[in-house]
């Protein structure tokens, strides 16, 4: 029996895919790296079940720091193990699957305009695929909900020294990566107007809550989300990736009961999400992504993507290909 749900039939198969938001990491007797990512994606499936996965980007999840030097500088170690994953990838020895084509990581903006030092070792560390800096913001009040791994302080994205280092980031050409809890979406939006000029990807819709204070408050939390990301749409500089919402903080309970949910199931109980975002944001400024191996814990691979062409069954050719593809290529500047 399948852990991670229902055998499925790949839909779509020729459609092709940009993977914006996925994570390596092999620590607590856990490991994802190129070689689970690629048998989730189907490069190693023998049965020859897979989407038609073009590329990926790799999202900092504080995995392989440096072990010493300046504090400041230890998470470019990061930027330097995912360029070797890259590298082995884009040697072609491991499919056609281009992974790791684009890297996010983390500096802390907090150093103000000193971070730039730090964002300079990312780019040459990456050799060409550095992208972006995610700083995780994700703050809350309640002991029930984990605040994020930069242990951030509560209105990080309103703190003067964080937008001095934020500052840093259009000269450089880098994006910003923004994951923080639905409360906060407000902040990012006063954010994204002081600089209209950085480019902003929200993650995973802006982590609507269903834990904690929020359980069995699903239709309040929508609403809230709703107004919030109205006003956020406002903002052409920012874009939004399309998933993340199978992670236990969501309050679905796919990761604690059994069977998993097939791809109809995902799509029906989480597309007003989906669909209210495209409709306020556009396909141009929208790309599906899968925020593995994390999302795993709820779902397959095949199962997530064909809910989401399930989702996308509705729009054109055209808006297709931006939703799954176009994208996420053009935002991160992916050849693939």
């Amino acid at each position: 029996m399948n852990p991670h749900g229902p055998d499925e039939e790949v839909l779509e198969p020729e459609l092709p895919i940009c993977d914006p938001h996925h994570h390596l990491w092999d620590r607590n007797g856990e490991r994802y790296l190129l070689h689970e990512l690629l048998a989730d994606t189907g490069q190693a499936d023998g049965q020859g079940r897979r989407h038609d996965v073009r590329s990926t980007v790799y999202v900092e999840c504080a995995s392989m720091y440096r072990a010493d030097g300046p504090e400041a500088l230890r998470p470019v170690g990061e930027t330097e193990f995912v360029n070797g994953m890259a590298a082995m990838s884009a040697s072609g020895g491991y499919g056609p699957t281009r992974a790791c084509a684009g890297i996010v990581g983390l500096a802390d903006l907090r150093l103000g305009a000193a971070v730039r030092v730090v964002l300079e070792a990312h780019l040459d560390a990456a050799r060409g695929r550095f992208r972006g800096i995610r700083h995780a913001a994700g703050w809350h009040a309640s002991a029930q909900i984990r605040n994020s791994h930069t242990e951030p302080i509560e209105h990080l994205l309103l703190d003067k020294r964080f937008r001095e280092g934020f500052a840093q980031l259009a000269p450089l050409g880098l994006s910003f990566d923004a994951w923080l809890y639905h409360p906060q979406i407000a902040e990012l939006t006063d954010l994204a107007r002081a600089f209209p000029g950085t480019t902003i990807i929200l993650d995973h819709f802006g982590g609507p809550l269903g834990i904690g204070p929020y359980a069995g408050q699903a239709d309040a939390v929508y609403a809230d989300w709703k107004r919030d990301i109205d006003e956020l749409a406002r903002c052409p500089n920012v874009v939004v990736k399309l998933g993340g919402l199978a992670m236990p903080i969501n309050g679905f309970g796919w990761h604690k009961r059994g069977p998993r949910p097939g791809s109809q199931q995902l799509a029906d109980a989480t597309a007003r999400y989906y669909l209210h975002t495209i409709e306020r944001f556009g396909p141009q400024r929208c790309m599906f992504e899968s925020n593995f191996p994390v999302d795993k814990v709820s779902c397959s691979y095949v199962v997530l993507w064909n809910s989401f062409k399930r989702l996308a069954a509705g729009f054109s050719p055209t808006e297709k290909a931006a939703l799954f593809h176009d994208t996420a290529a053009r935002v991160y500047r992916l050849a693939v």
